[in-house]
């Protein structure tokens, strides 16, 4: 932005009474990084120089550098249509911000911004919403280090799936969570008890897809932040024990056209529209080697396990949640593709962003899918179809062998996602679980 349009953005803060802005950036695992700025009394709020270092896509959930360097400044963008409300402070803003050179090649919010101007170069619009499920515990940041991490005390502990009664005993604490996400502008569909023991689901109403992911991000961050200030834990790991369920993350996505009609809207709602079809088809055709998007971390591929929900294998349905794609069909504008594979830990621009590319491919090449699955299609393999990667490993090196991901989100982009992914898995390949401990340490 040039100087007289960064003090024009200046004033607009200010007009509304703003004296801080949060410029934060989402990093590789979807968490946020970021600063506090001033804002002064006159002029830009950051000045066109401004920049950070460019370590931020180097780090790892645990604050290693797994990249080379050299680490410098590198200038940053501010995107001024992110703005939205710091629910905690007072006259406080958040606002995105991405660098504005070299690094922006590895940045999932740039990822996912290239897959919407690709929708909108074949003259489509992109609406969607996420919907996630977590889990909140009766810890505390000291107490969760005291126990390693291990026999955690869940909140709730009476709660059972849509459970009315634990509902009602808890409703100042979850209306407070609701009314703090209206305050950070996160609009909800619904946020209700779920699952078991401290289990709890929110579905964020459907918007365009940035906004959607950007929602997405701050839903999570403000949700953590809340119960962290209540003394409480909320966990958003895909699976956080053999005991507790797998958590998902599932991505809701609808096309429409330069006229505003729904593509995914179908009359018939024993079938699904062409397009759907063809999206459905680009989408389970490249799952296998585009997975390590979704579901990103070593923990994310615990939930594709026996005894969860999470669909294993590259299928649809017409509204059977069994399987990585539930088609909503029918002749009204709700009509939409739900993508059920990612878990609850998924970096929202990147779920969306792998959802996105895949499917518009398949929209421009045509691409058939297999047949509907009927009954439970969590095991169930179509014919054609590859089966899944089973853990991050297996899953960075498809994506690294994959001439479509290259093609399709960058080279760029790949090799340095594929080093990340490297990295994670390496880092707890030679740990060994309690369970683990439990089931050899005495008999092998």
């Amino acid at each position: 932005m040039s100087n007289k349009d960064l003090s024009a953005f200046g004033d607009a803060l200010r007009q509304r009474g703003l004296k801080t802005l949060h410029v934060v950036t989402p990093d590789l695992d979807g968490g946020l990084r970021g600063r506090r700025h001033a804002i002064r009394e006159k002029g830009a709020p950051l000045g066109p120089s401004a920049s950070f270092c460019n370590v931020l896509y180097e780090w790892d959930v645990a604050d290693k550098v797994f990249g080379a360097g050299p680490f410098v400044g590198e200038a940053i963008s501010l995107d001024t249509e992110s703005v939205r409300h710091y629910p905690f402070e007072a006259k406080a803003a958040w606002i995105l911000a991405d660098y504005a050179g070299p690094s922006l090649a590895y940045s999932p919010r740039a990822l996912l911004a290239r897959q919407i101007e690709a929708a909108a170069g074949m003259g489509l619009q992109v609406q969607a919403g996420f919907e996630f499920e977590w889990l909140v515990f009766d810890e505390t940041p000291e107490s969760l280090r005291a126990k390693n991490y291990t026999n955690l005390t869940p909140w709730a502990p009476d709660n059972r799936c849509w459970d009315a009664l634990s509902a009602s005993i808890h409703a100042g604490l979850i209306y407070d969570l609701q009314e703090t996400l209206n305050a950070a502008e996160v609009s909800l569909e619904n946020l209700g008890m779920e699952l078991g023991p401290g289990c709890i689901e929110a579905t964020l109403a459907a918007t365009d897809a940035m906004r959607a992911a950007d929602d997405a991000l701050f839903f999570k961050q403000v949700t953590r932040a809340f119960f962290r200030r209540h003394n409480l834990s909320a966990c958003f790991m895909a699976q956080t024990d053999i005991s507790t369920p797998g958590l998902s993350g599932h991505i809701h996505l609808s096309l429409h056209d330069a006229a505003g009609n729904a593509l995914f809207r179908n009359k018939d709602t024993r079938a699904v529209s062409q397009a759907a079809r063809w999206f459905i088809g680009g989408v389970l055709k490249l799952l296998p080697e585009f997975l390590v998007l979704p579901l990103h971390t070593v923990n994310s591929y615990r939930r594709l396990s026996p005894g969860n929900w999470a669909p294993r294998t590259a299928t649809w349905s017409l509204e059977n949640y069994s399987t990585a794609i539930r088609a909503v069909s029918g002749d009204h504008d709700a009509a939409r593709l739900e993508f059920r594979t990612p878990g609850s830990d998924v970096n929202p621009y990147l779920g969306m962003a792998m959802f996105l590319a895949a499917g518009l491919w398949g929209l421009r090449e045509k691409i058939e899918p297999p047949q509907p699955v009927q009954g439970d299609g969590r095991l169930e393999i179509p014919v054609g179809m590859q089966t899944l990667p089973h853990d991050l490993l297996l899953a960075l090196q498809a994506f690294e062998c994959s001439a479509m991901a290259k093609d399709l989100l960058g080279e760029e982009f790949v090799a340095h996602f594929v080093q990340s992914r490297r990295n994670e898995s390496d880092a707890l390949r030679r740990a060994v679980s309690a369970t683990e401990r439990a089931r050899y340490f005495e008999y092998v």
